[in-house]
């Protein structure tokens, strides 16, 4: 029988945590949010447009979306574990590739292949959170995990402009390549550290014994699963197709339309790092205090100010106070997001379940770029895309608003 360590050991939950946030380190932090880092360098040396900037990123997250979409079919044959460890493997390879790139086709190609690598490690990797902690504690968790992407981008917003000043016009091939490594040392480590269920280890999930999950069986209504997906499913598409506008360009918005300097705009970048280590862990626990409805509420409106201020050309203040908002929200949907599907559907379904969520929160990352590449294209700014973005997560603070306990039926 498997028995919970004793109180003075730490919970081997707490070890997946770990391996988990530095996993996100990877497959997101570096292998997405670094990019937007290297896009004006990039653009220089390969004389990339606005629109073609754009689907660089489309093409990112059209690969994530194959792979959200192959993930669940996958894990009946392999495990978490394997899983994230091939994921990783993928990207350090790609990244290898992209820093010995001459042309923007091979960059293209690559960069979706790194898509997909960063799908295969977070689906598996944010499912764990289920099987490893019990409701109550499922937010905090996953806020931990999350946090990953924030020390991903202050590492970022330093690294990568002292190799340009150093390395010139290769700064952004070494880039690559120095991150390369990075991620192919932590699939080592998520290798040997990262077990499938506590029952590996002799343990129970972590949390109270009396916290139970919502079973979806119980709901009267034959299409409540249905609904609570596809609630879920627009939320986080508002997410996807929001957020990835921002953290793709701000740091070009920064340079060729407020004239700052690269290294001061990656200064400014490494703020949104520094404020969104307490995102996750700040709305994961509010959302196990006050609900995920509430949680989401509070996450989308403070996104809402940080893009309205990103159109208001206001100058350097409205940028650091919108940069600042930004990274307080930028990783608790995910967090809030990968708790509540464990409370609605339980831990049985939690893989199919986020699956199919996050498969909408990336056709939002996959058209979201693009849309405001081509945007900014023909009107030479990216207020416009801005401006959108705060309509639409002002839109979803209301249909948050509408999303039931679980414990309610539709």
């Amino acid at each position: 029988m498997p028995n919970l360590t004793p109180k003075s050991r730490l919970h081997y939950g707490w070890v997946i945590v770990f391996a988990g946030t530095l996993t996100i380190v990877a497959c997101l932090g570096l292998a997405r949010f670094a990019f937007g880092m290297l896009l004006p360098s990039m653009r220089d040396a390969l004389g990339m447009s606005y629109d073609e900037m754009g689907l660089l990123g489309t093409a990112n997250f059209a690969g994530y979306l194959v792979a959200v979409g192959f993930t669940p079919l996958i894990l009946r044959r392999l495990t978490p574990r394997s899983l994230i460890t091939i994921g990783l493997m993928l990207i350090a390879a790609c990244m290898f590739g992209i820093s010995a790139s001459r042309s923007y086709i091979s960059v293209l190609s690559l960069y979706t292949l790194v898509g997909v690598g960063s799908g295969l490690a977070n689906i598996p990797l944010m499912v764990l959170v289920s099987y490893w902690f019990r409701r109550e504690r499922r937010g905090r968790a996953a806020g931990f995990i999350v946090i990953g992407s924030g020390f991903a981008i202050i590492f970022s917003g330093f690294l990568i402009p002292y190799l340009n000043t150093h390395f010139g016009t290769q700064g952004w091939r070494i880039s690559w390549l120095t991150i390369g490594f990075i991620v192919l040392v932590i699939a080592a480590i998520a290798a040997a550290l990262i077990r499938n269920t506590p029952e590996e280890k002799g343990l129970e999930p972590l949390g109270a014994h009396g916290s139970v999950d919502y079973d979806p069986s119980e709901t009267k209504g034959r299409f409540s699963v249905v609904q609570i997906l596809a609630h879920l499913g627009a939320l986080y598409f508002v997410f996807g197709a929001t957020y990835v506008i921002y953290g793709t360009f701000i740091v070009t918005t920064m340079v060729e339309e407020y004239g700052f300097a690269e290294a001061s705009a990656g200064r400014f970048w490494s703020w949104v790092g520094f404020f969104s280590l307490f995102s996750g862990v700040v709305f994961g626990i509010l959302s196990d205090r006050i609900g995920r409805k509430g949680g989401l509420m509070v996450v989308f409106a403070v996104q809402t100010a940080a893009y309205l201020l990103a159109g208001s050309s206001l100058g350097e203040k409205g940028i650091f106070i919108s940069v600042a908002l930004y990274g307080v929200a930028a990783f608790a949907i995910p967090a809030i997001m990968a708790a509540a599907i464990g409370d609605y559907l339980g831990k049985a379904r939690a893989a199919a379940g986020f699956s199919m969520i996050t498969f909408c929160f990336a056709i939002g990352q996959t058209l979201g770029p693009a849309l405001a590449g081509i945007n900014a294209e023909s009107t030479g700014t990216f207020t416009g895309s801005y401006l959108a973005s705060g309509g639409l997560t002002l839109a979803a603070v209301l249909l948050s608003y509408f999303l039931p306990s679980p414990a309610e039926r539709y």
